[in-house]
C-alpha cells in the first residue's frame, strides 16, 4: 500500500516528520518556495503542513489534484482559502488550543511592561540617562482586571491575575454564571467593566459583533488612567481613537501585539507616549511553536492513514457508514442553532437538544455538535462540530441530549431549547419527504420555513395592512423577496414572520422596518 505524501512547505519543529513517518507517511520538508514553485509541486502530495507563510490559493488548489487535507499549525487561517478547499474535498485542519497559554502569557507580560513602563525605562537607561525620578509605576495587587472575553485564553489570563492578587470581571456572552464562580472572578456587562477595570485585555475573535468594541464612545467610558491590552484580534480596537484616549491622557497606557492591518507598517498609534507594541508575538514561544507543529502532524498523519478527524474547519466527524444517513439532520440542527444563537443575546447556561422520531434511532452526537456548531459560530467563525462541544464546556453551557423515540406531529424531529433570562425558548425542525430541511416551530409559534442565505426576522402586532407596508418597504428599498414565512400565536396576537431575501440586509433597512407600525423587532439573519 502505497504511503500518503506530506508537504511541509514552512519551517516547523522537526519532530513534526519525525511523527509523520512514525505514524505511516512519507514527508518531505520544503519551505520558503515562491507561489510558483508550490503551484509546480503541490500535485504529488496528499497533505499540505503549513503554518502562516504559505498561502494556499485557489490556484494552488487547483493545482493539487491529490490533496486531501491542509494542516495548520496554529490557529489563523486567513492564509488559507476555506471555500475553495471545501469545493475541491480538502479537509482543512488547524490547532487551536495549542498556544493558549503562551498568548495569555503574553498578554500578562505586556499588562507587566505598562505598569511599570519597561519599555521606555529600558531606552533611556541604555542612552545614559538614569532617569529614575520620571517613572512612577503603578502595582498590579488588588487593581481589577477587565477581560473582554473569558473563553481559553481569558480564562487563563484570569488564572494568573488571581495569582497576582488582581480582582477579575469579565464581559463574555457566553460565561455563564456557573463558570464564573468556577474561575473566581466576576460576571458583569461591558459598560460595568468599562468603567471599573485599571487594566483591560481583550481575548475575543473579531466578528461583526466585537469589530471596535472598543469604540470612542466606548474608552469615553472607561476609568481614567484605564491600561489597555490587546493579544487577541486587531480591529477590536478603534486605532484612531485609542490614539485620541492616549493623548488626552484618559487612558494611561496601551499595548498591542495586533493590529487592524498587519503588517503593520504604519499607524497613528506609533511614537505616542506610552504606547507599547509587538509583532504579534502572542504565539512565538518555542513552547507554542512545538505544540502546533506535533499536533498537526498527529491530526494530519491519523486522517490520512485512518480517517480520524480532529479540528477540522470544513468537515464533521463521522464514520463513512453514517454519513448519508445523518448528513440532512445535520444541516438542521446546524441551521436550528445557527437560528437560536442569532436571536438570542446574553448568557445561556443550557442549551438542550431533543430528538424523537426517526431521528431518535440515529446517532445523536453529530447531531449535537452540529447544533453546537451552528449556535456558538455565530461568536467565532472557526468553530466546528468537532471542537464545539469542548468550546460549549469551557463556557459553562449546560448541554442535555434527549430521546424520544415516539413519533409526535412529525415522523421525525429535531427541537432545540436553550435557557435564557425570559425562560426556555425553542426551535424545531423536521426533514421533508425529499428529505430537505425546514423550520416549523419558532419560540412556540408554528412557522414553516426554509432557513437559508439572507433572511430578515420581524415580530409584530397581528394587525391589517402589516403585510403591504413591509412588502412596500422591501420594494422601494429594492430587496428582492424570496419567500414569505407567517405564523401567530392567535388572531390579533403576536406574529413572526421570516422573510428570505435575494441580498444581504443593510442597517438603514432594519431601522425602516422596525419604525413601521406594529414592529415589536426587526433582525438580520444569514445562513
Amino acid at each position: 500500500m502505497t504511503k500518503p505524501r506530506v508537504l511541509i512547505s514552512d519551517k516547523m519543529d522537526p519532530n513534526a516528520a519525525v511523527i509523520f513517518r512514525e505514524r505511516g507517511c512519507e514527508v518531505d520538508e520544503i519551505t520558503g518556495e515562491t507561489p510558483e514553485q508550490l503551484i509546480a509541486r503541490i500535485g504529488d502530495y496528499d497533505g499540505l503542513a503549513i503554518r502562516s507563510s504559505t498561502k494556499v490559493t485557489p490556484a494552488v488548489l487547483a493545482a493539487a489534484k491529490n490533496l486531501k487535507v491542509i494542516g495548520r499549525a496554529g490557529i489563523g487561517v486567513d492564509n488559507v482559502d476555506i471555500p475553495a478547499a471545501s469545493a475541491q474535498g480538502v479537509v482543512v485542519m488547524n490547532t487551536p488550543f495549542g498556544n493558549s497559554i503562551t498568548t495569555a502569557e503574553h498578554a500578562i507580560a505586556l499588562m507587566f511592561a505598562l505598569a511599570r513602563q519597561i519599555p521606555e525605562a529600558n531606552e533611556q537607561t541604555q542612552a545614559g540617562k538614569w532617569p529614575k525620578n520620571d517613572f512612577m509605576g503603578v502595582e498590579l495587587t488588588a487593581k481589577t482586571l477587565g477581560l473582554i472575553g473569558a473563553g481559553n485564553i481569558g480564562s487563563i489570563v484570569a488564572s494568573r491575575a488571581l495569582g497576582l492578587r488582581m480582582k477579575v470581571v469579565a464581559f463574555d456572552p457566553f460565561l455563564s454564571p456557573e463558570r464564573a464562580v468556577e474561575l473566581g472572578i466576576e460576571k458583569v456587562e461591558l459598560d460595568e467593566l468599562l468603567a471599573r477595570a485599571d487594566f483591560i485585555t481583550l481575548h475575543t475573535p473579531l466578528t461583526d459583533q466585537t469589530r471596535n468594541i472598543l469604540s470612542a464612545e466606548n474608552l469615553a467610558k472607561t476609568k481614567k488612567g484605564v491600561r489597555i491590552i490587546n493579544c487577541a484580534r486587531g480591529g477590536l480596537i478603534d486605532e484612531a481613537a485609542l490614539k485620541a484616549a492616549l493623548d488626552s491622557g484618559h487612558v494611561a497606557g496601551a499595548a498591542l501585539d495586533v493590529f487592524q492591518t498587519e503588517p503593520a507598517k504604519d499607524s497613528p498609534l506609533f511614537g505616542t507616549p506610552n504606547f507599547i507594541c509587538t509583532p504579534h508575538l502572542g504565539a512565538s514561544t518555542n513552547e507554542a511553536q512545538v505544540n502546533v507543529a506535533l499536533q498537526v502532524a498527529e491530526q494530519m498523519a491519523d486522517f490520512l492513514v485512518n480517517g480520524g478527524v480532529t479540528n477540522a474547519l470544513n468537515m464533521p466527524s463521522l464514520s463513512a457508514e453514517e454519513a448519508p444517513k445523518l448528513k440532512p439532520y445535520m444541516a438542521l440542527a446546524e441551521h436550528l442553532g445557527s437560528l437560536v444563537g442569532q436571536l438570542t443575546t446574553g448568557s445561556i447556561p443550557r442549551i438542550s437538544i431533543h430528538v424523537e422520531g426517526a431521528a431518535a434511532e440515529l446517532n445523536i452526537k453529530p447531531i449535537v455538535a452540529a447544533v453546537l456548531a451552528g449556535f456558538l459560530r455565530v461568536q467565532s467563525a472557526t468553530v466546528n462540530m468537532v471542537n464545539a462541544p469542548f468550546l460549549a464546556k469551557e463556557r459553562g453551557i449546560e448541554v442535555r441530549e434527549i430521546k424520544s423515540e415516539k413519533e409526535g406531529d412529525y415522523h421525525t424531529l429535531v427541537r432545540v431549547s436553550v435557557k435564557t433570562d425570559a425562560g426556555e425558548r425553542s426551535v424545531a425542525g423536521t426533514l421533508f419527504s425529499n428529505r430537505e430541511p425546514r423550520l416549523v416551530e419558532l419560540f412556540g409559534i408554528k412557522v414553516e420555513a426554509e432557513l437559508e442565505g439572507h433572511m430578515m426576522y420581524i415580530v409584530n402586532e397581528d394587525a391589517p395592512g402589516f403585510i403591504g407596508r413591509i412588502g412596500t418597504l422591501l420594494g422601494e428599498s429594492g430587496i428582492n423577496i424570496g419567500t414569505f414565512n407567517l405564523g401567530r400565536r392567535e388572531a390579533g396576537g403576536e406574529a413572526v414572520l421570516l422573510l428570505s431575501v435575494d441580498s444581504k440586509v443593510s442597517a438603514e433597512l432594519l431601522d425602516a422596518a422596525r419604525k413601521l407600525p406594529g414592529v415589536k423587532r426587526a433582525m438580520a439573519l444569514a445562513f
